[in-house]
């Protein structure tokens, strides 16, 4: 059974003005329980995570100064939130999802994380909405549990992964993709393993042709045991942020692509639905659901 990480108690921690891209978080699983695709049985709600593990991926001055609401204003800022203890909270949960998102998806071979793909916090910084680098935290989890030793993160999220990248800089067992608006935040990038920047206005066509190319490289070349997958779907022509123009048939063929790859490579990948911010709540959420309709049809 596929598990999704989802997050009802925690999904406006924020005032009004503040709320809007969080709402696909409730649509989501929402949206696939009308259509019969998931039942109840196939969402959990995780705790939050324990600060060991944030640790092993997070500089402790800056952790510490999420959980005792200390964080510099200009810090705050960048986060783009104003910071609170029921966001740090949440924060911690959404970490906590994607761990458990690993365990479900070594069984299943796919889980997803509704919230999730916090690629921008870095080792000692937030920005972007990014206060804890979810994916991160669970593939430094993994290797401290020696549950894995080769991971691959492909973000394709239309935002450079830079906090992923930062992170995971000099560590062996980790390759970092992103593939992601040239001119688009963050404006100053860090260097993935591999970072394939992308033209404003990109459409369908040349998107896929270039990540078909890439894919079987990367995995035939790293030997992955486990993949993350940032699906982020501000790749959509008509996300008011993104500056690319897939489509939505476009944007989930780029995820059959990924998904198919890791099927038949036989490795376990965990899912981090990440950005979204169509002025159309619709785009978003019908964009997200074609990934896990995908999963289920693909993984079975």
């Amino acid at each position: 059974m596929i598990k999704i990480a989802w997050h009802p108690i925690y999904v406006h921690p924020l005032p009004i003005g503040h709320r809007f891209p969080m709402l696909k978080y409730e649509l989501i699983p929402q949206q696939l329980l009308h259509e019969g695709i998931i039942s109840v049985s196939n969402l959990f709600e995780p705790e939050p995570v324990d600060e060991r593990w944030i640790l092993l991926t997070h500089q402790q001055t800056y952790w510490e100064s999420l959980r005792d609401i200390t964080l510099p204003a200009k810090e705050q800022r960048s986060i783009g939130f104003p910071l609170t203890a029921q966001l740090v909270e949440r924060e911690q949960r959404i970490a906590q999802g994607t761990i458990d998102g690993t365990r479900y998806a070594r069984v299943a071979g796919v889980a997803f994380n509704i919230a999730g793909g916090t690629h921008h916090a870095g080792s000692f910084w937030g920005e972007g909405f990014c206060l804890l680098n979810d994916q991160a935290i669970a593939a430094n989890y993994l290797l401290n549990n020696k549950l894995a030793d080769r991971i691959l993160i492909i973000d394709l999220d239309v935002h450079q992964g830079n906090g992923t990248a930062e992170i995971f800089e000099q560590n062996p067992h980790v390759f970092t993709f992103s593939m992601h608006g040239d001119k688009n935040f963050p404006f100053r990038k860090e260097r993935s393993d591999l970072d394939f920047p992308l033209d404003d206005d990109l459409s369908d066509a040349p998107y896929l042709q270039k990540l078909s190319e890439i894919l079987p490289h990367l995995f035939e070349q790293q030997q992955p045991d486990f993949v993350f997958y940032l699906s982020g779907v501000d790749v959509l022509a008509t996300d008011k942020l993104g500056k690319l123009a897939l489509s939505k048939e476009g944007c989930k063929e780029r995820d059959r692509l990924v998904l198919q790859q890791c099927r038949e490579s036989g490795v376990p990948v965990q899912i981090s639905m990440g950005g979204g911010y169509s002025p159309q709540l619709k785009d978003i959420v019908d964009a997200h659901c074609n990934t896990f309709k995908l999963a289920r049809d693909i993984f079975g």
